[in-house]
């Protein structure tokens, strides 16, 4: 090659690396400032009242399952069980805010420490890193484990140590157990729609080795070698009908996106999800577009505006494919729905921590009960309707009548949907 084809080479090649990094920095600078914006306009705003399903319990062989909409009743049966612990307490959070319910919390597991029970906590380092320092003091009594807000350490290209746990799990004296969506706090006790399971009898097991499972792989990070393992009892008998499925990035275990899959594609009369951040992979829209195609009854519910506007924007790219396909898309109103839910064909359900975005079914570590009961299913469709009560649906027309400026934000917005 002669010097001067070597230089218009060169050139070129700065050109093209200008112009990609050009159109990456406009799109972060648009989605931090789109950020900025709506965080001030969200300043002093409480969101609006919105309807509540009680808490309902289902008898499942010998387990049972309640279902939670309002943080409040879920928190009063969480701090119960805790305070009526005899011999362990194992809990689990993403956010644990120091506020006055952080505070209840934090009160209730130290009591139940001092008094004897075995007292074990893993929170997000990452997730926590606004709360005070202060509140992060925990008496010496109490087995914490903070995930740390890195996990890599040298091993900086192995990306199955950089997935936060978002896991929200509670397992009292291996007899009940809780998990779904909620994290603790002020707002989410009153504010945030979201949905949780209390669990009882043999489906709580596997939520407890869960638990185990997380704190005996990561204990290092926090404990010296010579600190014992977190061992369980075993058991012999377990309910068929009610499954744990749980991410693990280390092992690169991701059977919740699966699980989904399986159920979509399965569906010949309904399939009804809830889910606070839309961002799945192709595949799992053309599964959702296949069922309403074949005259599935397919209704995604999201919020109309959630507490990631980045996200929001992000997401909306999927909708003119899902609006195409026949798939209804309806919007939550005056408050943040948080609820990871699904249930299909009156017969199966899941309730968890997994958002349908590559970051929950692909990086995180995240946990899902799985459900096999007309019952309990039949419960999530009274809550769907609930919930879509209060809900503006989105039609297609309305879809392609948007205006130039927010079809341009949702072009430029789109190569970032990998990364949420």
């Amino acid at each position: 090659m002669s010097a001067a084809q070597q230089t218009w080479t060169d050139r070129v090649l700065r050109a093209i690396r200008r112009t990609l990094l050009t159109i990456v920095g406009v799109q972060i600078l648009l989605a931090v400032s789109m950020s900025l914006v709506d965080s001030y306009r969200r300043r002093g705003k409480k969101p609006g009242p919105f309807p509540v399903t009680p808490p309902a319990q289902v008898p499942i062989g010998d387990s049972t399952v309640t279902t939670y909409t309002y943080g409040q009743h879920l928190y009063d049966d969480m701090l119960a069980a805790i305070e009526g612990a005899q011999r362990q307490v194992l809990f689990e959070t993403y956010i644990w805010k120091g506020d006055e319910t952080g505070e209840r919390f934090k009160r209730a597991l130290a009591d139940a420490a001092a008094r004897g029970v075995d007292v074990y906590v893993i929170y997000d380092g990452f997730a926590n890193l606004v709360v005070s320092p202060v509140f992060k003091h925990f008496p010496r009594t109490m087995k914490v484990l903070r995930y740390p807000v890195y996990a890599a350490g040298f091993r900086f290209f192995d990306l199955s140590r950089y997935g936060r746990n978002h896991r929200k799990i509670l397992v009292v004296d291996s007899e009940v157990g809780f998990v779904g969506g909620y994290n603790i706090g002020d707002a989410y006790a009153t504010e945030w729609r979201d949905t949780h399971v209390r669990v009882t009898g043999p489906g709580v097991w596997d939520l407890q080795r869960a638990f185990a499972d997380f704190w005996n792989l990561h204990r290092r990070h926090r404990f010296r070698p010579s600190e014992p393992p977190l061992l369980l009892e075993t058991h012999s008998e377990w309910e068929p009908r009610i499954r744990i499925q749980r991410n693990v990035p280390r092992l690169w275990m991701f059977p919740i996106r699966s699980m989904y899959l399986e159920a979509i594609h399965r569906a010949s009369r309904n399939v009804w999800l809830t889910t606070a951040y839309f961002l799945p992979d192709q595949d799992f829209v053309d599964a959702l577009k296949a069922a309403a195609r074949r005259g599935v009854d397919v209704r995604l519910l999201v919020p109309l505006k959630s507490n990631h506007i980045v996200a929001d924007w992000a997401s909306r790219g999927y909708f003119s494919q899902l609006l195409e396909s026949g798939v209804r898309i309806l919007r939550y109103r005056d408050a943040m729905v948080h609820a990871k839910t699904a249930t299909v064909d009156g017969t199966w359900t899941t309730v968890g921590t997994a958002n349908i975005d590559r970051l929950s079914l692909s990086g995180n570590y995240e946990i899902n009960i799985e459900v096999i009961d007309r019952g309990l299913a039949r419960q999530m469709e009274t809550i769907f309707a609930t919930d879509e009560s209060h809900c503006l649906e989105l039609t297609i027309g309305e879809w392609e009548a948007r205006d130039l400026h927010r079809k341009f934000t949702e072009f430029v917005l789109a190569p970032l949907r990998p990364l949420l």
